[in-house]
């Protein structure tokens, strides 16, 4: 579908990074899933394109600028290499960039963000609790003021990038109960007090590496609270629509995946002595999931669109990612039955994002919170 934003820059800057999905990522999407693992030297070539350097500036290896649909580009086209894990494992880093770059003093500005940045160095968002979810309002993890230090205690779990990151973004309660009383805080993996473990029995996502983090009196100086005491809240969820952007992007290059595949194995497959794709009822199938596709991809567009033009449209990225999970649902569903037995093995892009729909459904906001905040953000 052609995209009437499209210009010069963004269209060789998606062209750079769709060369690198399938040379360095897509012939080796299989094996890192089965390894449960990617190599550090991927999140360094990324790095190197630039992709983690949006919003940052070059002073720390950053970009000096943004652009929503060059987000979103990096995110479509590493959702093509057909395993979300290898973008889910790049992409904590994405997500706690953006309150380092934004909050953070400038002492801890030169320490990490040069190193972030380049790939060098992890880097995830700690916000999530095993008590809740998306209810960032009732977060459980405590910051007390000791002095010159705050002491944190409390668990994270289902961190992205947990196991391996060197600095953690973490929300924690520094005042009353509910939005008004929630800190962020920068924090190293070596403090004192500070330990991880891994959680591996995950349904998809097996390349990237899942965490749950535990805070037994860590202490972090006063200067590595993120922005303004008690204000976390706002600042976090700032930060969930550029998540859920990229999301939404990566969604979309999972659907087109599932076309894709269909339509190359509807050709080739023979059935009652004709191609699979002469059968109407299969013709029809394509048909939905490409009317599908191009309603997401508009809607990203647009959404991207208004982003750029300074008017970050909340309502509009809860629908868009509520409605391409279910997109990308009824596409991995039609992709299995096309593919019949074959995508129900092991080792296909269709069986992986078939089993990863969930997560995309549930990760970085569930589909009934963003029903939810959509029409609070229609004002009713």
């Amino acid at each position: 579908m052609r995209n009437p934003f499209e210009t010069e820059e963004r269209a060789a800057f998606r062209e750079t990074v769709r060369r690198f999905v399938e040379t360095e990522v897509t012939p080796f999407a299989d094996e890192w899933d089965e390894a449960g693992d990617v190599p550090w030297a991927l999140h360094e070539k990324v790095g190197a394109l630039g992709a983690f350097g949006f919003g940052v500036s070059e002073k720390y290896g950053g970009l000096g600028f943004d652009d929503c649909f060059m987000r979103a580009a990096f995110s479509e086209e590493f959702g093509k290499c057909g395993a979300g894990g290898v973008p889910a494992a790049l992409g904590g880093r994405g997500i706690s960039i953006g309150p380092i770059e934004k909050l953070a003093s400038e002492e801890i500005k030169d320490h990490c963000l040069a190193d972030i940045v380049s790939g060098r160095k992890g880097a995830s968002l700690a916000i999530t609790e095993p008590s809740g979810g998306s209810d960032v309002a009732r977060l459980k993890t405590t910051a007390v003021k000791d002095g010159n230090h705050f002491v944190i205690n409390g668990s994270k779990t289902f961190i992205t990038g947990g196991m391996k990151s060197d600095f953690f973004v973490v929300g924690a309660r520094t005042g009353e109960e509910g939005l008004a009383g929630i800190s962020l805080f920068f924090v190293e993996a070596g403090a004192a007090g500070f330990s991880r473990t891994s959680i591996d029995r995950k349904m998809g996502w097996w390349a990237s590496d899942t965490a749950t983090l535990y805070f037994d009196d860590v202490r972090v100086p006063a200067e590595n609270m993120l922005g303004d005491e008690n204000l976390g809240f706002i600042q976090i969820m700032q930060n969930f629509n550029y998540e859920r952007l990229a999301m939404i992007a990566g969604m979309l290059g999972m659907m087109k995946v599932c076309l894709n595949a269909s339509v190359e194995y509807a050709k080739e497959r023979e059935t009652f002595g004709r191609p699979l794709m002469r059968s109407q009822v299969i013709r029809h199938k394509i048909a939905d999931m490409s009317a599908k596709i191009d309603m997401v991809e508009a809607y990203l567009n647009q959404i991207c669109w208004q982003a750029n033009e300074g008017d970050m449209p909340v309502a509009e990225i809860c629908k868009a990612k509520f409605s391409a999970s279910k997109a990308l649902e009824f596409c991995a569903s039609e992709a299995m039955q096309i593919w019949g037995g074959a995508g129900y093995l092991r080792g296909n892009p269709v069986e992986r994002i078939y089993r990863e729909v969930k997560v995309n459904a549930i990760g970085g906001g569930s589909e009934e919170i963003m029903r939810d905040l959509a029409v609070r953000q229609m004002g009713l």
